[in-house]
C-alpha cells in the first residue's frame, strides 16, 4: 500500500483527525469532508496539519475526484451512498483500524462483544503492563491508535477494543489473541438483522491461524458457536481459575475479569501479578462508575448502557438493593421485553428522561412508580427525593444519548456534575 497517494477521509472527529495527521506525515495528499460546518468542528480543525484540504458543511460525489483511497470514520455507515459510489469507481475503501492492522508490527489483542468491551480492554491493558513488554491500549475506547503507530515496535503488545463498526471496516482482522465476550442484539439499525451483527463479531476469529488464540465465553451460545469458525487455539475464559477478587459489583464484571485473566496468562503474566491488579481495579468511567455516597445513598454512572442488554447487566448488579433508576434517551428497534421485566422486578422507582419517555411510560404503567423529568438535572433531583439510605441511584439509560447529549460520555459527565451539585459537593 502506497501511503503517499491522495486520500479522502470522511468525518472529521477523533479517528479522522488521527488519520489525517498520520497520512499527512507520510506525504499523502489529504482531503477531509464532513457534514458539519466549520463552526462545529473548531477543535478538530485547529489540530489539522497544514495542507489538508477540507470540505465542510456537506459534500457531494465530487469529493472523490482525484483520490485513490477513502477512509470513513467509524460513525459513517459502511453502505453509505458515498462509499458505494467510491466502490463503483474502484477506489479502495479502508479505515483507520484496517490500516492499523495492516501496518502494526506488534501482536494485537482484539476485544469485542456487545457489552463489557471497555472494562475488559482496560483490565487487559493493566494486567499486561505487569509483564515485560510495553503495552499500547486504544480503539473503541476513544483513544486512536493510527497516530501512535510510529512508536509501536515488535516488542509491544497492542490491546484494542473493537466495535462491530470497526470490525466491519477491517478487511482481514487477525489479532494474535481475539476475545469475544458476548453477543446480544444491538446496532440493528445499522447492521439490519442480528445474524449480520453476529457475523461481524465472528469475523474477529475467522482469520486467526493455528498459533493464535480465541478467548471465548462458553456461557454465551452465540459466542460458543464461533469455535467452529476458527483455526486458533480456543480458551473458554469462564473456566479460568482461580476466580479473581474484585471491587466491582455484578457477575458481568467477574466475567470481564476472567477474560482479562485468561489473556494475561496467554501473554505470560504470572497469575499472582494478575490477581493483584484485578483486586485493585476500580472500574472505568461511565460503566457502573461510583460517583459517590451521600446520606447513605450510593450514586452510579452507567451512561455507557446504550441498549437494553447493557441496562439489564447493571440492574442485576444491584439485586436486593433499594434501587432508583434513571433511564431513557434516543433510539428505537430494541427488544426491551427482558429489560422491562427486570425493571419491574428490581427497581423501586424509575425516573424517565429524554425522547423515549412517552414510550417507556406507556409500557411500564406505573410499575414500578414512574416519575418524569425534563432534564438530567431535574432527573437527579427527583431521584434524590425517591432514594432511601442504604439504597442506590443508578443512571443506566438503556438508550443512546443523541436526543440530548453529544455522546454517552457527555451524558455521563453531565450526570456526575448534576449529582455533585445536588449533594453539595460541586
Amino acid at each position: 500500500m502506497a501511503l503517499t497517494e491522495p486520500v479522502l477521509i470522511v468525518g472529521l472527529a477523533r479517528s479522522g483527525l488521527a488519520l489525517a495527521k498520520f497520512l499527512a506525515a507520510q506525504g499523502a495528499g489529504v482531503r477531509v469532508c464532513d457534514q458539519k460546518p466549520a463552526s462545529e468542528l473548531t477543535g478538530f480543525l485547529e489540530r489539522l496539519p497544514r495542507g489538508v484540504e477540507t470540505v465542510l458543511g456537506g459534500y457531494d460525489e465530487s469529493v472523490l475526484d482525484g483520490v485513490t483511497t477513502v477512509y470513513p470514520s467509524p460513525g459513517v455507515w459502511w453502505d453509505d451512498p458515498l462509499l458505494e459510489r467510491a466502490r463503483a469507481r474502484r477506489l479502495h475503501v479502508s479505515s483507520e483500524m484496517d490500516l492499523f492492522f495492516q501496518l502494526c508490527p506488534a501482536p494485537i489483542v482484539g476485544i469485542t462483544g456487545t457489552n463489557g468491551k471497555t472494562t475488559t480492554t482496560e483490565l487487559v491493558g493493566r494486567l499486561l503492563s505487569r509483564g515485560e513488554r510495553p503495552v499500547l491500549v486504544g480503539g473503541n475506547t476513544g483513544d486512536t491508535v493510527i497516530d501512535r503507530l510510529p512508536e509501536v515496535t515488535a516488542d509491544h503488545i497492542v490491546v484494542l477494543e473493537l466495535s462491530s463498526f470497526q470490525i466491519e471496516s477491517i478487511d482481514r482482522p487477525r489479532p494474535h489473541v481475539a476475545v469475544v465476550l458476548n453477543v446480544t442484539r444491538d446496532h440493528l439499525d445499522r447492521h439490519h438483522d442480528f445474524e449480520s451483527y453476529a457475523a461481524l463479531k465472528r469475523k474477529l476469529v475467522e482469520f486467526l491461524r493455528p498459533d493464535d488464540w480465541a478467548v471465548l465465553n462458553g456461557r454465551d451460545a452465540v459466542v460458543r458457536s464461533f469455535a467452529d469458525s476458527t483455526r486458533a487455539r480456543v480458551v473458554w475464559f469462564e473456566e479460568h481459575t482461580p476466580e479473581p477478587v474484585l471491587r466491582l459489583p455484578g457477575r458481568h464484571n467477574l466475567e470481564n475479569a476472567l477474560a482479562a485473566a485468561a489473556v494475561a496468562r496467554i501473554c505470560g503474566v504470572p497469575d499472582e501479578a494478575a490477581a493483584e491488579e484485578l483486586a485493585a481495579f476500580e472500574g472505568v468511567e461511565h460503566r457502573i462508575e461510583l460517583v459517590g455516597e451521600w446520606g447513605g445513598v450510593r450514586w452510579y454512572n452507567d451512561s455507557k448502557a446504550t441498549n437494553p442488554e447493557s441496562g439489564i447487566v447493571a440492574l442485576r448488579a444491584f439485586e436486593g438493593t433499594p434501587l432508583v433508576l434513571i433511564a431513557g434517551g434516543y433510539g428505537s428497534g430494541f427488544d426491551q421485553r427482558e429489560w422491562l421485566a427486570e425493571i419491574r422486578r428490581l427497581v423501586s422507582t424509575i425516573v424517565l428522561v429524554g425522547q423515549s419517555t412517552p414510550e417507556l411510560e406507556a409500557q411500564l404503567q406505573d410499575v414500578p412508580p414512574v416519575r418524569k423529568a425534563a432534564s438530567l438535572d431535574e432527573a437527579v433531583q427527583v431521584a434524590q427525593a425517591a432514594a432511601v439510605p442504604g439504597g442506590v441511584v443508578l443512571l443506566s439509560p438503556g438508550y443512546k444519548s443523541f436526543d440530548m447529549f453529544r455522546d454517552f460520555e457527555d451524558r455521563g459527565r453531565q450526570f456526575k456534575d448534576a449529582v455533585r451539585r445536588a449533594n453539595g459537593a460541586a
